[in-house]
């Protein structure tokens, strides 16, 4: 690995990150990330953004819900807000976001999404506010 110096002043990210969908329910869905070498940061741990996107897509399938969309992409629920609590970090394992509905009006949705790691370790709270596109 470069030295923190040289991670710094490159010019050049990348990183590969994929998670899994493994429930939804119409109170819950949930997904799960393997930690994986594309997701750590210079320190080694997960970085921030790949926990917040793994939220934001959890939180989004659980604000869709039963929402039919249409092939213009009405009715999508868009993200116009995300607040983020970063609280914890990992190395290696996997973890898990869990998202449900806090408030789901006829303009706006809002989703509480809750980012665990390893033996349930609490890393991130995470809430989006979402309006229909």
């Amino acid at each position: 690995m470069e030295s923190m110096k040289e991670h710094i002043l490159s010019t050049k990210r990348s990183g590969i990150i994929e998670f899994f969908i493994e429930e939804r329910q119409d109170d819950c869905v949930t997904s799960r990330m393997p930690v994986t070498e594309g997701i750590l940061n210079p320190f080694g741990t997960v970085q921030a953004g790949a926990m917040l996107w793994m939220a934001d897509v959890t939180a989004t399938i659980m604000a869709i819900g039963k929402t039919e969309i249409g092939e213009d992409g009405k009715g999508f629920p868009l993200a116009v807000d995300l607040h983020t609590t970063l609280l914890g970090n990992q190395h290696d394992g996997e973890i898990r976001a869990e998202a449900r509905i806090v408030r789901r009006g006829k303009r706006v949705i809002v989703v509480r999404t809750r980012v665990t790691g390893n033996q349930g370790r609490l890393l991130a709270e995470v809430t989006t506010t979402h309006i229909p596109a």
